[in-house]
């Protein structure tokens, strides 16, 4: 039957196109087509569901956390710490501000930044941390702010990438409302996608929101007044219309993901696959991936491909090890447990279009491969 890794179209069908196209239609109309009225509806809707208090939206997720940092007072020569196993842009928003990303290990069984590898980077130059909300999985900000605050003596800002976690919480509040401020992103393969790229920024602080406000549109509060150097990252009207669409959906696609995740736990319990490590299931996860370890990885997913099921690795080189990053001296070995992980990871379908005979098939190709070739 064959499994793709992903399908765009789970949250195109025919209704929400003709609802998408009339939002648009609307726009040719007013002609607002940058900050026009969409912006803010679709902030506020936002607000609502996350239970946030302010969000600001923006041109795409790596420029959310652009706003973020600055927004949460970090400035240029500060250093702020990142995990070394996360998507490229958590680091790239520090280096593009100026900054120097500290990159600390992650926790083997969450793949969450550790608190103690986070600690033990910590120097008078720390202004953050960045926790990575990896895959939809909540990391225990308070936790990590506890141990950074301990090593540094004074407080430290806490930036969450939530790129991944729209709609996550964890027991201290929604992710995006657990530190200073957050970055989100909505390109089209994100639990809630735009129709091309987009993102939005969130804090609980009102003054953090304004100065957000106005750094994505070149940091003026009125036109052509600049109280400092911003940035060009609006949302386009056009993705704002097909956000404020598919937002009433994404309980639902959140709760299909999960259900995916504890189905796939079943099928792999059921098919004893010793080589395969499945993720822990926690409360609050939304599951943007599924992503179990593997041993003999690239062989299983070479197999998979032919047998039809797609699969992707997230991440396959840590950040440390990036040549983009080699000034900074990253060795192999300085950080084993991301180093491993970026071995062993594979991710497999999980969007709520997926249905159930996919993941059986899914599961049954990897027990075939462990069959025909035992370790």
């Amino acid at each position: 039957m064959g499994v793709p890794f992903f399908d765009i179209h789970y949250n195109l069908d025919e209704g929400v196109r003709a609802r998408i196209l009339k939002r648009w239609q609307a726009i040719l109309e007013h002609g607002r087509f940058v900050n026009g009225p969409e912006i803010e509806e679709l902030e506020v809707a936002l607000a609502e569901f996350l239970g946030v208090p302010h969000v600001v939206g923006c041109s795409n997720g790596s420029d959310s956390l652009v706003l973020a940092l600055r927004a949460a007072g970090v400035k240029p020569c500060d250093e702020v710490i990142v995990p070394a196993f996360t998507f490229f842009a958590s680091a790239g928003s520090v280096s593009r501000i100026g900054c120097t990303p500290v990159f600390a290990d992650i926790d083997p069984e969450t793949f969450l930044v550790s608190p103690e590898s986070a600690a033990s980077l910590v120097t008078e130059r720390t202004t953050a941390v960045m926790p990575v909300h990896l895959y939809g999985r909540p990391v225990d900000v308070g936790a990590l702010r506890a141990a950074v605050e301990k090593a540094a003596g004074r407080p430290i800002a806490i930036v969450e990438d939530a790129a991944q976690a729209v709609g996550a919480v964890q027991a201290d509040g929604p992710c995006g409302g657990l530190g200073e401020t957050a970055g989100f992103s909505c390109f089209p393969t994100k639990n809630l996608g735009a129709t091309g790229d987009a993102g939005f920024a969130t804090t609980n602080d009102a003054e953090r929101a304004e100065r957000m406000r106005a750094l994505r549109q070149h940091g003026g509060g009125r036109q052509y007044y600049h109280d400092e150097v911003g940035y060009n990252f609006r949302m386009s009207c056009l993705q704002a219309a097909s956000l404020l669409e598919h937002l009433p959906q994404l309980l639902e696609w959140n709760a299909a993901r999960a259900e995916g995740a504890a189905h796939y736990e079943e099928l792999f319990a059921a098919a004893g696959i010793d080589e395969v490590l499945v993720p822990e299931r926690v409360p609050g996860h939304v599951y943007h991936q599924y992503v179990v370890r593997a041993q003999r990885r690239p062989e299983l997913q070479a197999w998979l491909g032919e047998q039809g099921v797609g699969s992707a690795v997230y991440y396959p080189l840590p950040l440390h090890l990036q040549p983009c990053f080699a000034e900074l001296g990253g060795q192999v070995g300085q950080l084993p447990h991301s180093e491993r992980a970026a071995e062993e990871v594979l991710a497999l379908p999980i969007y709520p279009g997926a249905d159930a005979a996919q993941r059986e098939e899914v599961v049954a190709a990897i027990s075939a491969f462990y069959a025909r070739q035992p370790a």
